[in-house]
């Protein structure tokens, strides 16, 4: 289990701020909380090599390129000693863009983007199923998105 780490009330702020607009400038933030820039920039880098934070990721909306399917994919594997491999193998497919080793039904669950249902069926029967350890796999195709969020921070 990774260690939890203890942050106070300047990180939880800054932290706020950023979930909000990543893009903001550190002396903006600065100037928001009244402190100097240099202590945002220590704070972040702090905060970076604690792994709190995992670097900024820009977000694409996939549908406003051409991706308009969304799936999730159970996977069954043969057995649980051949997940590591079969990650190996799933996350060198371009549409699985999020992957959870699970309880329950299945091994694996993972997030599939594609253009169209014929985009679809080819990932998951060309590429996903031929997979060594996968036994077979089961899809739900999503209707659309509801929620996404961050872990919310306290301030």
């Amino acid at each position: 289990m990774d260690k939890i780490y203890q942050i106070d009330k300047l990180d939880r702020e800054i932290l706020g701020i950023l979930i909000k607009d990543a893009k903001i400038p550190y002396t903006d933030i600065a100037k928001r909380l009244i402190v100097s820039p240099g202590t945002i920039h220590v704070r972040m880098k702090r905060m970076e090599r604690l792994g709190i934070v995992r670097g900024v990721t820009l977000i694409i909306d996939p549908t406003k390129i051409g991706y308009d399917m969304t799936a999730f994919v159970g996977i069954y594997l043969i057995k649980g000693s051949v997940y590591k491999d079969v990650i190996k193998e799933i996350s060198k497919i371009p549409e699985i863009i999020e992957a959870y080793f699970t309880t329950g039904e299945y091994s694996i669950f993972a997030k599939v983007v594609c253009k169209n249902t014929e985009h679809l069926r080819e990932v998951i029967n060309d590429q996903l199923q031929p997979v060594n350890g996968i036994s077979r796999t089961e899809t739900i195709i999503s209707l659309g998105e509801s929620i996404k969020k961050q872990v919310p921070i306290d301030v």
